[in-house]
């Protein structure tokens, strides 16, 4: 299926539109001040080392300093690929993180050969790529085994260790893994690194592979060469942004075009093309339209539509889509469409509408985890069989590893998407502060009546002079209106008086009582 890439680029932030057959199926996002330290490779300084914790801090030019356990330095990770083979740890599975630096389901490594402080020692020059980034006050975790990720493989230029994905079929893995040591061993026989094959190298000719092994190779090279130039706590390799990942990780043979609107930017893909990825740089084009890029294809309106539960249907139907931390709901319904034959036929064809938008939509609002479809109730097997074989054909388009299994015993379709990171709406949106992201607040009512509790529970406990209840606009208006008599009967049994104070920056929920 032909595709196009728009990259629509501005200082602070870069937003890419993945479209085929003229709708937005993809949408990834890059902003400037938020952006990780994942992946990126420094000349560390080892500032201080700490036995008790068998930890180190590392000076990385940061505010805060690094953190690095000695289960990720070298000599560890080395005696667990040593390990006997029936009792080695399973290489990585590819991960959220696969695509950064393809590390984050690694096993930590068993007892330390050595304590940390005679392995490293304070003033000590490394070379460490970061792990997590700096949350709250913790600074970054550390690793001192640096992979780089390619569009194939993830290089590991420290380890001879030949790995693949486990999401790679089990009978492929070996041809795969024999491919790849052909491919990457010199000729005069010497240690060149290990690889990982990543899930998308599944169907790569060997032609692929190799390209991707050279680009690999080149890129380790520049990192060594700064790190014999550069001092300590410097820089050395930045994970590649948005842009460069785009040619890197969605380009296919099925890519007609890769438009960006930034000539700055268009000129300093086409150099980082034409020294990667050669095939690519040809696709490259400057938008240069007095249209917005994004409006080519009202991109911004199917984001604006990608955060709502709703989806309406063309033919009239809808799904309502919800997303919890378990798992991602979606609910299929006929709506306005009538149909013009019987029922059967009616729910059939929805359904049939509902396979293909449910696929788009878990692409498009980038829904991971465990979800559950709940398909109109089909009478016939027939049908169920065609939604089902419709359903997995569109998820068949998506580059994200899914697995789908058959109707249950409740006419529910249960199928998982591999996380990649954040969804759509975590990464453009918040929780609600009125509703704490429960999705519903209080009435009014039941807001009045939990103040007059509250009023009564202080008359008991303390004896002031007046009570001023400080609430919502619309609290404080039911209790001047249809509430005014249960507060004055409250007022007379407690012998206080009660004022009331409207604060326009008090969601529904919230109020507060004043003792006077």
């Amino acid at each position: 299926m032909s595709q196009d890439i728009l990259i629509n680029w501005a200082p602070q932030e870069t937003r890419v539109a993945v479209v085929e057959q003229g709708a937005v199926q993809e949408v990834h996002l890059e902003r400037t001040l938020e952006r990780g330290l994942v992946g990126n490779i420094y000349l560390g300084k080892v500032s201080r080392v700490l036995p008790g914790m068998q930890s180190a801090f590392i000076d990385i030019g940061l505010d805060r300093a690094a953190f690095l356990h000695v289960a990720d330095l070298m000599p560890n990770i080395a005696a667990k690929h040593a390990a006997p083979r029936d009792k080695a740890p399973m290489p990585p599975a590819e991960s959220a993180g696969d695509a950064s630096n393809g590390r984050n389901n690694r096993v930590l490594a068993p007892d330390p050969v050595q304590p940390i402080e005679r392995q490293i020692f304070e003033g000590q020059a490394l070379m460490v790529q970061v792990l997590k980034d700096p949350i709250g006050t913790k600074g970054a975790r550390l690793t001192a085994q640096i992979s780089i990720a390619g569009r194939l493989l993830v290089f590991l230029p420290q380890d001879n260790h030949i790995g693949v994905s486990q999401k790679i079929p089990p009978a492929q893995r070996e041809s795969l893994r024999q491919r790849v040591m052909g491919l990457a061993a010199p000729k005069d026989g010497s240690a060149t690194g290990g690889f990982i094959l990543r899930t998308n190298a599944e169907d790569a000719s060997d032609e692929e592979l190799a390209e991707d092994i050279a680009y690999l190779r080149k890129t380790w090279q520049r990192i060594k060469e700064a790190g014999s130039r550069q001092p300590p706590a410097s820089l050395l390799h930045e994970d590649l942004n948005l842009m460069q990942r785009v040619l890197r990780d969605l380009v296919s043979a099925q890519t007609q075009s890769i438009r960006i609107d930034s000539k700055e930017q268009f000129g300093l893909l086409q150099t980082f093309a034409a020294e990667f990825m050669p095939d690519t740089a040809k696709k490259l084009q400057l938008y240069t339209g007095e249209r917005p890029i994004f409006d080519l294809f009202n991109i911004d309106e199917d984001i604006v539509r990608a955060l709502s539960r709703r989806v309406d249907l063309k033919s009239g139907g809808y799904l309502v889509i919800d997303q919890t931390e378990a798992l991602t709901t979606v609910d299929v319904n006929t709506g306005g469409f009538v149909g013009a034959r019987n029922f059967d036929d009616t729910v059939f064809r929805t359904n049939l509408e509902a396979a293909q938008a449910i696929a788009r939509q878990l692409r498009l609002r980038n829904l991971g985890g465990i979800v559950i479809v709940d398909f109109i109730d089909m009478v016939r097997e027939d049908h169920r069989d065609a939604v089902l074989t419709e359903f997995r054909k569109q998820l068949a388009r998506d580059r994200v590893k899914t697995m789908t299994g058959g109707f249950s015993q409740l006419g529910l379709l249960e199928m998982t998407r591999k996380r990649t990171r954040e969804s759509l709406a975590h990464m453009l949106s918040e929780v609600c502060p009125a509703c704490s992201g429960k999705g519903v607040v209080k009435t009014a009512r039941s807001v009045c009546y939990d103040i007059l509790r509250e009023i009564l529970r202080e008359a008991r406990a303390f004896n002031p002079r007046e009570f001023r209840v400080v609430a919502s606009a619309q609290v404080v208006e039911l209790f001047l209106d249809e509430e005014s008599q249960h507060l004055a009967g409250l007022s007379d049994f407690i012998g206080k008086p009660i004022s009331l104070q409207a604060e326009g920056s008090m969601t529904q929920e919230q109020y507060d009582i004043v003792l006077l």
